[in-house]
């Protein structure tokens, strides 16, 4: 099974107010297993952006205002692709897979908006997992935030001092997986036959050793249960399928 554990940062809370997408962050899973595919990608919002927005997300200066320089860690957006260029290779990635989210109506109404303004298929909500409601519904009363599910699954979080969409998608993914049962909930045995995203262990088969092993009977073994067998009659089923 294949899902996408994604992130997005925005402008803002209201993408029907003007705010627009600013970064996407996701990472494949597949049997629940990292596969070190990812898709990544800053996006020029053609708007100003809020001043804390700088220090939450390390975006440079307002695309507004006249250039400053830029601190350790800030990205420039005013050089990035529009969500036009990226908004289809996105798509391409995500497919039809299930994908991940934390607090997943949020990121869905900005990734609708935009592809919406496109003219590019919209992402059917059925087809996200909400790992904020799972949180919640395992954990009622406690905080359930990334940050507050790091702790309690002690996972490491310390270089999560920017909200970066990349590195938020990884620790969901971590996060996701304990919250599921732990980090290998199925052991790695279910399979996918069905799947154009299958690997090999999905389609591993036993097959018939061409040398076959040797007996570990011992001669007084062997001899002790043809006396049981014998004792049993003509009728045992030992006797028929022997």
């Amino acid at each position: 099974m294949r899902e996408i554990v994604l992130d997005t940062e925005t402008t803002g809370f209201d993408p029907f107010s003007g705010d627009r997408i600013v970064e996407i962050g996701a990472v494949e899973l597949f049997n629940h297993m990292p596969t070190g595919k990812t898709f990544h990608v800053y996006i020029n919002p053609q708007r100003s952006m809020p001043a804390e927005a700088f220090s939450v997300h390390g975006i440079g200066p307002d695309l507004l205002e006249p250039p400053q320089p830029l601190q350790p860690g800030q990205v420039n957006l005013k050089d990035k692709p529009l969500f036009a260029e990226v908004g289809q290779k996105f798509l391409d990635f995500v497919q039809d897979s299930r994908m991940v989210i934390h607090n997943a109506s949020f990121d869905m109404k900005f990734l609708n908006a935009e592809l919406d303004k496109l003219g590019l298929p919209k992402l059917p909500m059925e087809q996200a997992l909400d790992t904020l409601a799972i949180a919640r519904k395992r954990f009622p009363g406690s905080p359930a935030t990334l940050d507050a599910l790091c702790r309690r699954f002690g996972i490491d979080n310390s270089n999560r001092t920017l909200h970066g969409a990349l590195l938020d998608s990884e620790i969901l993914a971590e996060v996701y997986l304990e919250l599921i049962g732990g980090r290998q909930p199925d052991f790695g045995l279910s399979t996918n036959s069905g799947s154009q995203q299958g690997t090999v262990a999905d389609d591993w088969r036993p097959i018939a050793r061409t040398i076959p092993l040797p007996t570990r009977l011992t001669e007084q073994e062997r001899t002790a249960h043809q006396e049981f067998v014998a004792k049993m009659g003509e009728d045992a089923l030992w006797k028929t399928y022997s």
